[in-house]
């Protein structure tokens, strides 16, 4: 789950044409010039307004939130380790389980080793859980080949578990996330019965097991990236499920909001009719894209972008940022030092609020962010004023 920008475009190519917002927003007054990343106190009430609903100057003290108590999983892409543990320290605090992506399956059913020390040995620090990211990522993208080869032979599938089970031994990880995507949708079943092979063992070990859903609305959903998901099963096999609620904008695709509110809820419904909700933990991006326009297919990828970034590059061009009542979510246009034309659609305090509510009404276990690294102050200040967060 997540990512190099072209890990990231891999991973949810498929996702391009869906969903959309509306292109009929009011603009707001330019953010003050004066205004910091650090100083900032409601970037969504000096920056944005709402056409349909009257932004009401609200400060925090004057607020009260219910301490509804979720599980928060952030994932973690150790590429380096002084940056990694830089990442864990700046969220683990707010963090039930870190987990790290990923732990590559090879097609004998080894796994290709990651540079998790360094950052691994902080989470232990903490109060968090270290988890253990498991894909069938290889060469730049999910292989439908590894995963067929992993569930139909019984020697790798052998050989994966026990790699999956010392690994996790030796290097203290306390829960599992598979996450197999892209996978042949004949292979529906047999990914199933892999499950039932797996899931049982960690159990016996005492470890927790978490499985990553594409987003579906229905179970008729077919395709290489849906199809082979089955989300009742998964739900009665799984200590809980991980909805991979994000990338309807994403890096090669159309410019939009990378997690519509509308499109969001349409996944979360459907999860809660075949899950129990105390199961289900609903993704939550913590970046946006700046994409050059006019967008045509084929087009360099979009830049991907912090939500700090993107409010400090809202300030440095002078931009007016709107915001979208239909997505929940801001953006705002800009023309590059080339006399370019660029959109950004990106993610602030009132967008992140608009996702936190959902998990409040469908009572949902909790949040996964993609990805640690990511500067977006407002999202924790928030989680922390809205939830308490459990912890091992």
């Amino acid at each position: 789950m997540k990512k190099a920008v072209a890990l990231l475009a891999a991973f949810t190519i498929v996702l391009g044409g869906c969903g959309g917002g509306s292109n009929s927003m009011k603009e707001s007054e330019a953010a003050p010039k004066n205004m910091s990343n650090e100083t900032r106190n409601s970037p969504r009430l000096e920056q944005i307004s709402s056409p349909q609903k009257k932004q009401q100057d609200i400060s925090k003290a004057e607020t009260t939130h219910g301490k509804t108590k979720i599980e928060t999983l952030g994932f973690l892409e150790p590429l380096e380790a002084k940056q990694s543990v830089k990442d864990v320290k700046e969220a683990v605090n707010d963090l039930t389980y870190v987990a790290f992506f990923s732990y590559q399956v090879n097609k004998d059913g080894s796994l290709k080793p990651i540079k998790d020390y360094a950052a691994l040995e902080e989470v232990k620090k903490s109060k968090a859980m270290p988890m253990m990211v498991l894909t069938n990522f290889i060469d730049g993208n999910f292989s439908p080949e590894i995963a067929h080869t992993v569930f139909t032979d019984k020697t790798a599938s052998k050989t994966l578990i026990g790699s999956v089970i010392s690994t996790m031994k030796q290097k203290g990880y306390k829960a599992l996330n598979i996450d197999f995507e892209h996978i042949k949708e004949k292979d529906r079943e047999l990914y199933n019965g892999f499950l039932e092979t797996i899931i049982p063992q960690l159990h016996k070990e005492g470890i927790k097991v978490s499985t990553a859903l594409a987003p579906k609305t229905s179970d008729e959903q077919k395709g290489p990236w849906h199809g082979a998901h089955d989300y009742k099963r998964h739900g009665e096999l799984a200590d809980f499920v991980v909805l991979m609620t994000y990338e309807w904008g994403w890096s090669g695709g159309p410019p939009m909001a990378v997690a519509p509110v509308p499109q969001v809820e349409k996944v979360v419904k459907y999860a809660t009719s075949v899950i129990p909700s105390e199961k289900i933990i609903m993704g939550a991006p913590l970046y946006g894209y700046d994409w050059t326009l006019p967008y045509k297919k084929g087009n360099k990828f979009a830049k991907r972008v912090a939500p700090a970034e993107a409010h400090d590059l809202a300030l440095k061009e002078k931009a007016t940022v709107k915001y979208d009542n239909d997505a929940q979510a801001p953006f705002f246009n800009y023309s590059d030092d080339a006399g370019k034309e660029h959109v950004v659609w990106f993610e602030n305090e009132q967008s992140a609020e608009a996702k936190n509510k959902l998990v409040k009404k469908y009572k949902l276990r909790g949040l996964a962010y993609w990805v640690l690294g990511e500067p977006f102050p407002e999202n924790w200040t928030l989680l922390r004023d809205e939830f308490k967060i459990a912890h091992k």
